[in-house]
């Protein structure tokens, strides 16, 4: 049975991804009480990896629909940890955004609403969260990686 967040996931016309699995020496995520960190989820769809540099190669628009893939991802990273029950999650806490971007590029955070408002319209007021966006160079050229912090039940 799909859950409520996943119908109204649906309803927006996205489809969660699996859960990926770690590219390294880490876990995907950690449980600490009712807290979950999850490990950053870089730009990823149907197609692969998301690549390209802010303010060279990609627009703020691409950038933005890059950073909507790591909302899926991170969801998608909560749902595993809930044991795949997505109405576990009460509210996303904080999200730190990595940005892949020349160094006059400025507008980190229009890339970053991407996943942001994606996770209001899918959460409600329970996706609202704190926030970080920086620019980076991020790894295998990836144009976004967000981490996350929720809170569950």
């Amino acid at each position: 049975m799909t859950g409520k967040v996943e119908t109204r996931i649906t309803e927006l016309g996205e489809t969660l991804p699996e859960a990926a699995a770690p590219a390294a020496n880490y876990v995907p995520y950690v449980i600490d009480g009712d807290t979950l960190y999850v490990s950053g989820q870089v730009s990823m769809n149907a197609d692969g990896l998301v690549l390209g540099r802010l303010g060279d190669t990609m627009t703020t628009e691409q950038g933005a629909a890059a950073a909507k893939c790591c909302a899926l991802s991170l969801l998608a990273q909560v749902k595993a940890a809930c044991g795949g029950d997505l109405d576990r999650l009460v509210r996303v806490v904080k999200l730190t955004a990595f940005v892949n971007c020349t160094p006059e590029f400025t507008e980190q955070p229009k890339v970053v609403n991407g996943c942001s408002d994606f996770l209001v319209e899918a959460l409600g007021d329970k996706g609202r969260h704190a926030r970080s966006a920086v620019g980076a160079v991020l790894p295998l050229g990836c144009a976004v990686e967000i981490e996350g912090i929720f809170k569950i039940a």
